[in-house]
């Protein structure tokens, strides 16, 4: 991963010349230089006496490291705040020490030597998270331990009976879809952040893959967990359903290392299809397709990848991240995706038929196949506006169909107050028979204090709005305060009671997620 951008460095590329006269137009900004790897501030490393020395008894030597390059690379996440500060070379969130646990028996290890010596402990999958949830509270801790679990990264079993796969937390998305492939299988899992997250972090952060619509959620997947706490082991779900009390696995899912350390998944899993394709669709106004979403969702037949774009997102060419500032269609860009295995002709045409009922005009494969070909380029394209000054960044939300068209308007409504002129784009990413996810793009020649302060009056929005903090992105630091409105006094309590009985001595990412 690029230690001060997304992904593969090589990949990054230039702007188009039409979108930085567009910028320049309407933002005035300007190129903003980026310091090298070497010249990030670091402090130096800061751990108790013998502290390292037990640290290495548990993994070894070699899986201990506190090298520049390597605090660098665990420092912070991916949000935009976390970039613009390492472009300047800002470091001081880094962690004194990077330890690489090879065992579950390890990882408990560890945990009871960080308590012995109060150091905190943040889990590191991918380092993908765009939400704070990489930088821990250092007051009141002796250190920082990032516990990369890249070492934990078999496929343990296939259960084919039962369509279960077992696998460890530190697989890269691409690897696990390679090593199910081997057995004809897949999850159906291919968030944005595809490339690089970890199984453990989509766990960790209840992720949602672009093809929610027919292979669900992360969290759906999750049949069964283990998990390493400072308290001992949490080993969940032995059964399809259960009766049997609340569901601890819930407790773990989106607990964003806060609980415990993930350290073994048993997954749903799906016959792997033979053949994807995908479709554009035009409509005339955001209001008239997401009209045509909610049929689908609630009478189907649901395609397996199911988004539309409202009217600036289409027009400016972000649903086609690879051909942005190039020709729209207008109106509003519609993208299906049907899986062979997923979805039969009858099903695709069942669908184009409630589409059409509802004012949808068919644009061909085009469109769709440009939108899958891009889908994970996104990221690159805010690598390069930040790199030309602009301020970009992504916030979402969700909320029942009756409420999404408020909650669209109080977001946009409270970034344009916040921002002054920002522009702001819009997609519906993930469907329900009950609702649907908002998530935004947002450009703008704010500083970092400009868009923190924007941000804080955004997530204000979505609460008084009825929606919730987070759909996908997760909560960590910088959406704590609201989730904290969003379940009351009474759920922070509950948050609380399970933290101090897991993790008693609080070393578990500190600062992240319980307000």
């Amino acid at each position: 991963m690029n230690w001060r951008g997304w992904g593969d460095p090589d990949k990054a590329r230039e702007l188009p010349e039409p979108v930085v006269k567009l910028l320049q137009d309407l933002f005035g900004i300007r190129e903003i230089p980026a310091v090298e790897l070497g010249e990030v501030r670091l402090t130096p490393p800061a751990l108790p006496k013998g502290a390292r020395e037990r640290l290495a008894a548990v993994v070894g030597e070699a899986h201990v490291r506190d090298d520049h390059e390597t605090r660098v690379r665990h420092t912070r996440g991916k949000s935009t705040p976390d970039l613009m500060r390492m472009r300047a070379g800002d470091g001081s969130a880094a962690p004194d020490v990077v330890v690489s646990p090879g065992s579950h028996e390890e990882v408990l290890d560890l945990l009871a030597a960080c308590e012995a010596a109060r150091l905190a402990v943040v889990p590191f999958g991918g380092g993908t998270s765009v939400v704070g949830g990489l930088t821990p509270e250092r007051t009141g801790f002796a250190g920082v331990v990032a516990l990369d679990l890249a070492r934990l990264d078999r496929l343990l079993a296939v259960d084919a009976d039962s369509m279960i796969a077992t696998l460890e937390p530190g697989l890269r998305a691409p690897e696990a879809e390679r090593l199910l492939a081997e057995h004809g299988l897949t999850l159906g899992h291919f968030p944005q952040s595809f490339e690089y997250a970890t199984l453990g972090g989509f766990a960790a952060a209840r992720s949602s893959g672009q093809a929610s619509a027919g292979y669900g959620r992360f969290d759906d997947m999750v049949a069964g967990l283990k998990v390493a706490t400072p308290r001992g082991t949490l080993d969940l779900g032995r059964a399809p359903k259960s009766a049997a009390g609340p569901d601890l696995r819930q407790l773990v899912l989106g607990s964003e290392g806060a609980f415990g350390v993930i350290t073994e998944l048993r997954l749903r899993v799906r016959p792997r299809p033979v053949r994807q394709a995908y479709e554009g669709w035009r409509f005339d106004s955001f209001a008239q397709g997401s009209a045509a979403l909610r049929a689908l969702a609630q009478r189907g037949p649901l395609p397996t990848v199911l988004r539309l774009s409202d009217e600036t997102e289409t027009m400016i060419g972000l649903a086609k991240p690879d051909a942005i500032g190039q020709d729209a269609p207008g109106g509003c860009l519609a993208v299906l995706g049907f899986d062979s295995l997923q979805e039969s002709e009858p099903r695709a045409e069942g669908a184009r038929a409630v589409l059409a009922a509802h004012g949808g005009t068919p644009l061909g494969e085009e469109p769709g196949t440009a939108w899958a070909h891009g889908r994970f380029s996104a990221p690159y394209l805010r690598d390069s506006l930040l790199a030309a000054g602009a301020t970009v960044e992504t916030l979402e939300t969700a909320g029942f169909w009756a409420n999404l068209p408020r909650l669209y308007d109080a977001v946009r409504l409270a970034l344009l107050g916040a921002l002054g002129s920002p522009l702001v784009m819009c997609h519906i990413s993930h469907v329900y028979e009950t609702g649907a996810s908002l998530y935004f793009t947002v450009v703008t020649n704010a500083d970092l204090p400009g868009w923190e302060q924007a941000k804080r009056e955004v997530n204000a929005a979505i609460v008084a709005a009825g929606g919730t903090i987070s759909h996908h992105h997760g909560v960590g630091r910088d959406h704590r305060d609201a989730y904290a409105a969003e379940i009351g006094p009474l759920g922070v309590e509950i948050l609380r009671g399970v933290k101090e009985r897991l993790d008693p001595a609080g070393i578990l990412n500190p600062g992240v997620l319980v307000p």
